[in-house]
Parts: C-alpha cells; structure tokens; sequence
C-alpha cells in the first residue's frame, strides 16, 4: 500500500506555471491578495512579467550538449543549478509548516534558500532543514539589534547576508487593503520577539510621517559599512537598479548584488528587473556576481535572465504557490520543473553550460508582437 503520510500531489501539475493556477483555491482571497499584489496601482509588477514577453529566445542546430550541466560557482559556494529561492516573509499564512517544509523541499532539490528575518519560522529551526542557507536581512531599530541577527545567523550556519534596501518604506497594496488582508494573530516574526519594536519618532506639527518619521530608522552608508565590517560571511544587496549604486556598493565591499524591485511591491512606477540588468552587468563587469529577482515564473523566463546578465535568479511568489499546493514536496516538484523547463531551453540553443547562453540568443521583439 501506498504510504499515506506522504502527500500526493495534484494530478494536472505539468509545469510551474500550474502551482500558481492550483494555489488560487488553496489560499484564502484575503491572503491571496496580499501575496499576489503589488504597490500602489502596480504598475512595476506588471511591468516585471511584461518584460519577459519582450524576448523571443532563438534556438540553433546541430550543437552537442551531451556533456551538458546547469552547474555554477557563486560567491565560492558550489550549486547544482542557478535557482535560488528568495526571501519570502510570513510563510505560514499559506502552509501550517511555513518556512520549514520550503527548506525540506529546497534541500531535496540541492537548491539554497533565502530566509527572510520576518519568516513565520525561527532562523535556528529552518537552519537544521535547510541544506544550503542564507539569511536575508532587515535593518532593525539599532545596529546593536541588526548585528544580534548577524551573530545568529553566523551561529545557525548561514553562509551569506542578504541585506534588503529597498523596503524601508512602501507603497500599500490597494490590492491587499480593498480585500480587507490583515495578518492572523498566530502568524508573527519570531526572529524578532526578544527585540524591542521599531518606534518612531513623534511627528510634529508640519513635519511629514514619511521624511520625519518612517525614514528617520532607515539604515545609510555609514551604516552598511559598519555592517561590512561585522561579518565575514560574503554580503549581498538586494534591491538594486541603478549604476551608481551597484558602484558605490561594489566600492564598500559588497560581494555580489540582487537586481530587484522587490517583486512590485516597493516603489510603484520602478522599472522592471530585468530591463535593468544588461546596463548594471555592463557597469559591474563580467565577473562581478549579479542575481535577478522579480517576476520570474518559468526556466524559460530563469534562461532570459542568464543571458542577459545574471548569474542566478531568486524564485518569489512561486514558491509560495507550491507551498501551498503540496507543500514540501510542492516546492521540490517546482524546482524540479523550473530547472527541467530551463534545461529545455538549453538543449534547444545549444547551450552545454550556463557560460554558454549569451545575449545574441535572445531576440528583442517590437511591442506589438511581445507574446
């Protein structure tokens, strides 16, 4: 007999793209809202897929990949594929296991996790599930709180730092406020229960909320400097889209960069991700590590990023869509299918390598022939 602790998965999942169909009746609407929207009239989130149907990608003939692999080397650490999954906050609001089934499938598939500081999931729990981790950062209310994370995540075996930037204030999704979305009262940040809240400051008369007061907490040079200087795990930026930043940033020492709009749900008129990656590989070089993440959905969309620039991608939305339909194995199976569907494209270009699928493969379309 079958062992029945071991969950099927739903018949009609053929492609990753089908995790995102399934998990509409899986996810309550109220939740679904807040994961599925973007900031303000998202704009910057369908600008990230609509970028992706820019480009048609052009097979070739006749090249062997026989010896072919989907290996890479990045930040000194070895990966079976470039598919990495991206910080995800509050996972249990879709999974009553959250963040610790994603790393158990993550860890079938050899694939490193992101784990975000607001996780539903303590950082010390998911290290013993996750095989290959990292652990993304928020700024907290002082650097003496923020390198308490640091030292725990040094401690748990985490082997980077992801340090968010582009969140210290955001436009609300209309999205998630029309549906009326608000957070269950069993689903919190315990990374940050023994750590005082963020207070801000009091606003005075003719002083703006925003300037005076979210503002007033968000971290600065001087203070990723001193943070580079804390830790010697490699120290990544997420949230990049401008060459003078990716510049300064690679000045100050960090050891690669995240190009990313934060999926949409930053700045509400960003470009997309992807449209800004050819110009910041241009700036940073060949050999500076370059990731992508926004709006990313299939190994076809994982191959366009490769070729025009990234040396891996960060997996978002999706993961939750296959957390919440099967789990663990729904986030195995979705990893699988990302790194098959990018295989395809590979086999199909004659890409033997990731080093292989350069910029020529891909063929800009005009904007009325995008699909």
């Amino acid at each position: 007999m079958p062992d029945q602790s071991i969950p099927a998965l739903p018949p009609d999942l053929h492609a990753a793209s089908d995790h995102e169909r399934l998990a509409q009746d899986r996810i309550p609407p109220d939740v679904l809202a807040y994961i599925e929207g973007g900031s303000g009239q998202e704009v910057t989130l369908r600008r990230n897929r609509s970028a992706f149907s820019r480009h048609a990608i052009l097979p070739r003939l006749l090249r062997s990949v026989g010896h072919g692999h989907t290996r890479s080397l990045l930040l000194g650490q070895e990966f079976d594929h470039p598919i990495l999954l991206a910080p995800v906050a509050w996972q249990q609001l879709v999974h009553p296991h959250g963040e610790i089934d994603t790393a158990r499938g993550a860890s079938a598939m050899d694939t490193c996790m992101v784990l975000s500081t607001l996780s539903s999931c303590s950082l010390e729990d998911v290290a013993q599930h996750a095989n290959k981790r990292w652990f993304q950062l928020y700024w907290q209310a002082s650097r003496e709180h923020t390198l308490s994370l640091v030292r725990r995540a040094e401690s748990a075996g985490y082997s980077a730092l992801v340090f968010t930037l582009d969140a210290s204030v955001q436009t609300p999704s209309l999205r998630a406020q029309r549906a009326g979305f608000r957070f269950p009262a069993g689903v919190r940040a315990v990374n940050l229960q023994d750590l005082p809240a963020i207070e801000l400051p009091p606003v005075d008369a003719g002083e703006s909320a925003i300037f005076q007061g979210v503002m007033s907490t968000a971290p600065g040079w001087e203070d990723l400097r001193w943070l580079r200087h804390q830790t010697t795990l490699p120290l990544l930026v997420k949230g990049v889209l401008r060459e003078d930043d990716a510049l300064r940033l690679r000045e100050i020492g960090v050891d690669a960069q995240i190009v990313s709009n934060h999926g949409g749900r930053a700045l509400d008129g960003a470009p997309a991700s992807l449209d800004r990656l050819p110009a910041l590989r241009h700036t940073l070089g060949a050999d500076y590590p370059l990731l992508l993440d926004s709006g990313i959905r299939s190994g076809r969309d994982v191959f366009q990023a490769i070729a025009l620039g990234a040396n891996a991608v960060l997996i978002g939305r999706l993961q939750l869509h296959a957390l919440a339909v099967g789990g663990a194995l729904g986030v195995a199976h979705l990893l699988r299918t990302l790194r098959e569907e990018l295989e395809l494209c590979m086999a199909q270009t004659g890409c033997a390598t990731l080093a292989d699928i350069t910029p020529d493969l891909l063929l800009k379309l005009n904007p009325e022939v995008s699909c």
